[in-house]
This record gives C-alpha cells, structure tokens and sequence, in this order.
C-alpha cells in the first residue's frame, strides 16, 4: 500500500474517533464547552452569586473573543439556587442531566455545594472553584473537587492568630446554623484551642434571615474582646447594627464568605471598623499583575471590582488553563488530570497548587477593614 493511500485512510480514521470521542462527553462539542454554575441570583445572598458570576463570565468572555480553548468558546450555564440546599440540589441534577454541562463551576455556599456533593461525586463530574472554604469538601479527598480558595480553618486561624497578637482573648462567635456556619465555628474552635484565648459565648442565626434578636440577646452581656461572625452579609449586618445600638464597642470581625463588598454596601457608615479575612489579592492593588489585569477586563465588561468578583475571575482562570491542557479532545477524566498538574503556578501574584493528591490550591489569607465611605483597606 502506498504511503499516500495509508494517511488517505489513517486521517478520516483518526478524525472520526476525535469525533465520537466529544460526542462521548457532554458539554463538549467541536466549537463549545458548556459549563455550569447554581448560586443565589435572588433573595439575601443574591450578590454573592451575582459576584462570583460576573467575575467567572469576565474572563470566560475575554477568551471567547481570542477564539476560545482549541477553537471552543466557554458557554457558562447559571441555575438560582436563592441559597437553599434543596434548589442546588434539584438544579445540579439538571445541569447534568439537562444542560449536559461538562463541569461544574462557582458554586456559591456550603449548604448549597453540600447538597451538590453526591450527586456530582456519582456522576463523575468536575466541580471546580466553589466559593467555599468548608471543610467536608477537602476532608476526605475526593477526586472531582477542586478548591481554589483557602479554608475556613486556614481564615479562623488567621483571624485568632491577629487577636491574640493585639491582647484579645474572649470571643464571642455569631455564626449561621447550618453547615457553613458549623464549618467556621470547628475553624475557630481549633484555632482558639491552638493559640490561645477563650470563647466565652456562642449564638446562631438561620440561613437567609435576618432575625439576630436572640444572638444579640446572648452575646452583648458577655462584653467579649472580639466577636467573630461566620454567616452571609444581610445578617450580619443587622447584628452589627443591633450591637451598636446596644453600646458594644469591642471588634468584628468575619470570613470571607459573607460577600465584603456587599457587607460594606449594607452597612454603610456602620461599616466602618469591619474587620473582613480574603482569600484572593486585594483587588484594588495595582502592584499585582492579575488585579491589573483583572481591572482592564471589569472596566471594559462593566463588571464591579471586588473581592467575590476576582475570585469568581481567578477561578474561571484555573479553569481554563486546565482546560487547555486536557488538549483538543477533552474529557472529564483529562481534565482532572490536567489540572493536578498545575503545580506552583503563579497566576499573576496567586500560586496555585495542585497536585493527584492534593486538589487545594491555596492557603493564601490576608486581613482587611472597612474605611470611612466604604472602603477597604489594606
């Protein structure tokens, strides 16, 4: 046979097993990758959703107008949870059975990604960069989660470590009841056990409410040095207005989690003080080279710089660069082992770490506050 008869037959060959190998994978077609997002987009937690949405779709659509990955624009699919357990559930069902998405992205709460935990686990799919720090997606290790973000055990210890630094050593605790805010109150209850101090009271608030009357009740007449807060940004908000206006005086502080931006908006002038820990750059610091980037992207995509909104952008950059090395036939299984190979990489001023044992990318946490106007400082 001829060598230009063999490639006559070996090209149509090859090309038609790259073929049926995308029509194998969901969410994978010769021009698009379909990936999908469930988070609040209404009710009290909207703007974390709408945050980490808008950051994720910056960077999809930058891009998607250099020619996408290997010819195929990202296509972000979003589904509304408001928040809730039982609607991140139902919508993760039908991003996979639905959409036909190829991974999941950007989840946005513990509850929520909780609920989400089995069924992706049992369909196999990639779940990537949700805007959690909870434990019970790192702890045990599960093959299809990848944090991008530090844990809450690495934000309370952050937090404790700068009290007991300045002199404080009774906290009071103020956290959401459900598993978030159980995941922040372990984090704390280690750290205090680890550095010192004591918790001298602890209270609860429920998951899209803003009923912190009995909290408040219990916390202020202990008079603690510090209360830390593990819940979203419309509770605790109305708790540091009620502790105010009762006349404690002692310091907030929070996770990253209740959405800083929207925290400082909701506060207002009561914002001022708020003691806030990050797990991406600050984003309004020109000296490191992905906000400079990420600044010239929000601007001309009209998107709000913020914490949540650069993390949403950062993850969707992981995303991609594991993406692109899964090569030009990607599926799920190379693309988890794309990205364990993203080892030390600098992402412009934020290191991602990943490895086939180790999908927690960072333990990066730095400490914020709330200035006059509403703005952060560093």
């Amino acid at each position: 046979m001829s060598l230009s008869r063999l490639r006559s037959l070996l090209v149509p060959a090859a090309l038609a097993c790259a073929t049926a190998a995308q029509a194998q994978t969901p969410g994978i077609t010769p021009s698009s990758v379909i990936v999908g997002q469930s988070a609040a987009f209404t009710g009290p937690a909207a703007q974390l959703g709408i945050q980490m949405r808008d950051g994720m779709k910056a960077y999809f659509d930058l891009v998607n107008a250099r020619g996408g990955v290997n010819g195929r624009r990202i296509q972000l699919v979003t589904r509304d949870d408001t928040y809730e357990s039982k609607l991140a559930a139902e919508n993760t069902t039908k991003l996979i059975e639905e959409d036909k998405v190829f991974a999941l992205i950007g989840y946005v709460g513990t509850p929520t990604s909780a609920a989400a935990l089995p069924i992706f686990t049992e369909a196999r799919v990639p779940f990537i960069g949700p805007f959690t720090g909870a434990e019970l997606l790192r702890t045990p290790p599960n093959r299809y989660i990848f944090n991008v973000r530090a844990s809450y055990f690495d934000e309370t210890d952050k937090i404790v470590e700068q009290l007991i630094t300045v002199g404080m050593k009774r906290f009071a605790v103020f956290y959401q009841n459900d598993a978030y805010g159980l995941a922040g109150l372990t984090g704390m209850e280690r750290a205090v056990k680890a550095r010192g101090g004591e918790i001298v009271v602890k209270s609860t608030v429920e998951r899209n409410t803003v009923d912190v009357a009995k909290a408040v009740g219990e916390i202020r007449p202990r008079s603690p040095d510090a209360v830390v807060m593990i819940s979203a940004y419309k509770s605790i908000a109305a708790f540091v207005r009620a502790m105010k206006k009762q006349g404690y005086t002692g310091q907030f502080h929070s996770v990253s989690f209740v959405g800083s931006k929207a925290l400082s908006d909701e506060l207002g002038a009561d914002g001022q003080g708020v003691v806030i820990s990050q797990v991406v750059p600050f984003p309004w610091s020109q000296a490191i080279p992905v906000v400079r980037e990420f600044s010239d992207v929000a601007a001309k995509s009209k998107v709000d710089v913020n914490f949540s909104s650069l993390e949403g952008y950062l993850v969707a950059k992981v995303f991609v660069e594991g993406l692109k090395r899964a090569g030009k036939a990607p599926t799920r299984e190379t693309l988890i082992t794309a990205l364990e190979t993203i080892n030390d990489s600098d992402f412009g001023g934020f290191t991602v770490n990943f490895s086939a044992s180790n999908h927690n990318a960072s333990r990066f946490v730095d400490l914020t506050i709330i200035g006059r106007g509403g703005k952060f400082l560093h």
